[in-house]
């Protein structure tokens, strides 16, 4: 990987990512803009000045899907890289994936999600979506986790 490019920061950015299940469906976006233009993965997005994790994770599942939901705990930290075609780095996310508890709500993409909706594990499996790195092993985390057990079946 090149340096980085001009205008962008030359550090990670805090990011979240909304990892919400109703009645064990998983909620999934396709991303509108870089990174990860077109694939499938989870609401998330920059974290704000003063904003806590939950708190971002609750505002962008809401502002991308317009479901509303309860942030729970930290599920796992991923990496992410924006890389141009040609190497060059763009920028570089550190992404908190936390588990949320879905309140109401149905999906509808806003913001910067082409499509948003409900997955059951046979769907997003079946279906060739092309996902983000490590959206499957972070649905097989959330699944697992001792804390998913009320998010996941309600």
């Amino acid at each position: 990987m090149k340096p980085g490019l001009g205008n962008f920061p030359r550090r990670p950015v805090p990011a979240t990512l909304g990892v919400v299940f109703k009645q064990g469906r998983v909620l999934l976006v396709r991303r509108a803009n870089p990174p990860d233009a077109g694939k499938w993965g989870f609401p998330g997005g920059k974290l704000e000045w003063g904003e806590s994790i939950t708190q971002g994770a609750a505002r962008e599942v809401l502002e991308e899907t317009g479901v509303s939901v309860r942030a729970g705990p930290v599920l796992t930290v991923l990496d992410c890289f924006d890389v141009r075609e040609d190497g060059l780095l763009r920028q570089q996310f550190v992404m908190l994936a936390v588990l949320c508890e879905w309140i109401c709500g149905d999906p509808v993409a806003n913001d910067d999600a082409l499509e948003a909706r409900w997955f059951s594990e046979n769907e997003w499996r079946q279906m060739d979506l092309v996902l983000s790195q490590d959206v499957a092993e972070v649905i097989r985390l959330a699944l697992s986790s001792k804390f998913a057990a009320g998010a996941i079946q309600e």
